[in-house]
Order: structure tokens, then sequence, then C-alpha cells
């Protein structure tokens, strides 16, 4: 039987008790009491505190009766729903997690992306789809978020580039989207709650089963400790060539002076471009190599790539691959889940943030100089900075919450960003990064 939210704040020892509990503020607990249910991000602590079943938990009534005009559904693990209409493939979204980006470009990019890998996304910015699609601005073979959402419904592309609509694109690619959704009150809820585990329902026969849905997304155990490197990554090693796209010239053609291998947790394609524009001969090898795979190249350098899912579980690993490069003296740089990788291997720890970073407008500065640039990121983990051990300094924070945004160990020529320098979508305040890199790439004199 459900208990009620008066009863359960009290087995949690009261109303401070409760937001001490599940770190929320006690404005949260009173909006639990108004609304009848707890977000389902806090059940199974509470579950494990109270000893109260989490199908006992309180959550709102599910809706059942479709609105007039509605064809699209979005449903919140408790119960809440988002009506809509459908665009893209019919069908049902597999559960993820519901995440906003603030991105006012790229939303192709964004889409597929692997880091977007367990994923459905909320666009904040209104007009989705007005540029189209095209084989050119995918960063991956394929859409790796599970759905999308968006406020205004989608338009004719209007763009020279574009060989498609978006809700064609969509449709080949197998993904459902829902369109008129309020997608202002659906990021201030991320914000304020954490995000959510939803499914995304586009029935090609118009009918909902909105508890089932809403079953399924409570019972989907989320991105912690799960690994997705290895659904994403390629799976043989290849080389890549081609450098990054310019309006005059489309992509350029590069010479290499440096071999790097870079390690695919989740790349996306506009990496490969800035390593090879950057001088690079690139080869690239599955999230799973090991030190013997990636040394077997001889390479100048080594990168760690982007990629979704939780560091840790990635680590297993991942990170004796890594320590097995630190140990052969060949540089490192690492970004987005490499940075992560490389944290842990060098002896930190990661943890999942309350607020993840997504978007393209995200301000971080250097400490060394107080730079701050505006970047472009997602990621829904960050790395612990008191776990660092002595020689790994912190080199970039995040001015929206103060996390780690880059590491560096001098030692061991590693360095690394939470961020994406490639710039795609986004500004490009720090592809300078990848010069960097390779500028450093020369071996020491011998001593």
């Amino acid at each position: 039987m459900t208990i009620s939210i008066a009863d359960l704040i009290e087995r949690l020892g009261g109303p401070d008790a409760a937001a001490t509990l599940t770190g929320v503020s006690p404005d949260a607990i009173r909006k639990w009491r108004a609304a009848g249910a707890i977000p389902s991000r806090h059940w199974p602590i509470i579950s494990a505190t109270t000893g109260v079943a989490m199908g006992d938990l309180p959550r709102p009534a599910p809706q059942s009766d479709t609105p007039a005009g509605a064809t699209a559904a979005l449903v919140l693990a408790d119960g809440s729903v988002y009506w809509g209409h459908g665009f893209g493939a019919f069908g049902e979204s597999k559960p993820a997690e519901l995440c906003f980006s603030t991105g006012m470009t790229g939303y192709q990019e964004t889409l597929t992306d692997p880091s977007f890998a367990g994923q459905i996304i909320n666009f904040t910015f209104p007009h989705i789809g007005n540029v189209g699609a095209n084989a050119e601005d995918m960063e991956a073979t394929q859409i790796w978020a599970r759905g999308l959402v968006v406020k205004e419904d989608i338009t004719a592309p209007s763009n020279y580039r574009a060989t498609s609509g978006l809700g064609e694109w969509l449709q080949r690619m197998n993904i459902p989207g829902i369109a008129g959704v309020d997608t202002r009150a659906l990021t201030l809820r991320i914000r304020e709650q954490g995000a959510p585990h939803a499914v995304l329902s586009y029935p090609a026969d118009g009918r909902f089963d909105i508890p089932r849905l809403a079953a399924i997304a409570a019972a989907w155990p989320g991105l912690d400790g799960l690994d997705l490197a290895t659904e994403v990554s390629c799976t043989q090693s290849f080389e890549w060539s081609g450098g990054t796209w310019s309006w005059a010239h489309g992509f350029a053609t590069t010479a290499a002076t440096r071999t790097v291998v870079a390690v695919d947790y989740g790349a996306k394609r506009n990496i490969l471009r800035s390593l090879a524009s950057a001088g690079c001969r690139v080869i690239v090898v599955p999230a799973t190599a090991s030190a013997h795979d990636i040394l077997h190249h001889k390479p100048d350098g080594v990168f760690l790539s982007n990629g979704p899912g939780d560091p840790a579980a990635t680590a297993s690993y991942a990170v004796p691959a890594i320590m097995g490069v630190l140990s052969a003296g060949v540089p490192i740089f690492g970004i987005c889940l490499g940075h992560q990788l490389l944290a842990i291997a060098l002896g930190g720890r990661t943890y999942k943030l309350a607020r993840g970073h997504r978007g393209a407008n995200q301000p971080v500065q250097e400490l060394a100089t107080g730079k701050v640039e505006i970047t472009s990121q997602n990621h829904g983990f960050a790395v612990d900075e008191k776990s660092l051990p002595h020689g790994v300094a912190v080199t970039h924070v995040s001015l929206f919450d103060g996390s780690v945004e880059g590491i560096a160990c001098p030692a061991q020529r590693a360095f690394s960003v939470q961020y994406h320098p490639e710039a795609s979508p986004g500004p490009s305040d720090s592809g300078h990064l990848f010069n960097r890199f390779v500028g450093g790439l020369a071996r020491p004199a011998p001593s």
C-alpha cells in the first residue's frame, strides 16, 4: 500500500532530516507535500532508509486520457506526462535519462554525438529543424540519443546544404521526437530536481499505455555504474584522414607530422578532423584496446576521446591501458570521458553531478592565466578535486559550479579537459588545445 508523504517524511526523521538525506532544500520537501509525489531519483535512498518498497513510494496518478490533437507523449518515471505532436519515427524510445541542451546551433551534431547515448534531449532553443539535415554534419554513423523534445513544430528546412528535413532524417534513423512541449518548464524541472528517467512514445496507432511507460522509466537503473563506451566505440582499428570543414573549401586535406593513437570511447568525427588538421596521422583504436595494442602503433602521443556512461564503470578496462601508456612515457591528451579516465588512472575519483553540463555556453576559467573561455560540454559526471594526488594539478574550473574542468600531470606529460574543444557544435575558443597537444609531442632529449 502506498504510504503518504507526511508519514514518509516522519520516517525519514522530519523535513530537515529528509532534506539532508536526499540533498535537497527544505523548500523541495514542501513541494513534495504539495505535489503528493517524490522525484524518482530519490527513491533508492529513501527506500533503503525507510524500508518502504519503491513501488509504494508516492507518485502522481498517471494520466491515461489522451488530449485532443496529441500524437506523442514524454512519460517520466514518477508518472508525469508531457503531451505533444510526434515526428520522426513511430515507436517507443528505450528508457533514458532526460537532459536539456542549451546549444542554439548544431542539433544534428548533438543528436549524433555518442556522448548522448542513453539520453533523451530536451532542446532549450525553440527553433529546431530549420536547417534540415545532411550527411556531412553527422558526428557518428548514427543517432545515439534515444529521442528529442522540442517546443515548436518542425518546419521545412531552409539551408542550401540540407539534403532532407529533420523529421525525414529521424525517420530514417528510427528515432522518435515530440514537439509542442513547454521545454522551458521541463528545463526548470530538470534544473531543480535533477535529470529524471523517461520514455518517449509516438505510437502509429495513437494508443498510449501511460502506466506501462511510467513503469518502464521507473525500472530503468540509470547511468550510474553503466558502461556505454563499448556500445558506441568502433570494433576494429582504422586510420582517419581529412581535416576540419570550412565554408570556402569544405573538408581540408592535411599533412601529417606526428602519429597519434585516438582511443575511441565514443569519439566525435570533428575531434578526429581537428587532430588531423593539427598535423597528426590519426589511428583510431577501440575502447577496449590494451596498452600493447596502443603502443604497437609507436605513437608520438595518445588521445583519449569523449564518450557516454559512468567513467568508473569504463575504468575497469580503460584505466589499465592508460596506465600502461603513462608508464611508457607517451604524452596523453584527454577530453570529456577521456579526461575522467585519465584522472582515475592518475589516482583520482569521479562522481555524478546533481546538474550535468550540456550545451554550448559553458564558461570555464584557466587558473594559471585567469582567461575565461566559452565552451561546449556534455557530461553528467565530474572529477573529484579532493581525490587528486600530489603532482596532478587542477588547471581549469567551471564558473557555473566550480567543478573541475581540466587537469595536468607535467611529470607524466599528460593533460585533459572536461569540455569539447572541437566546436561541433559550439564556440571555438578552445580549439588551440589541439595545437598545444601536438606542439608538445617532440620527444624529450636524453638526459
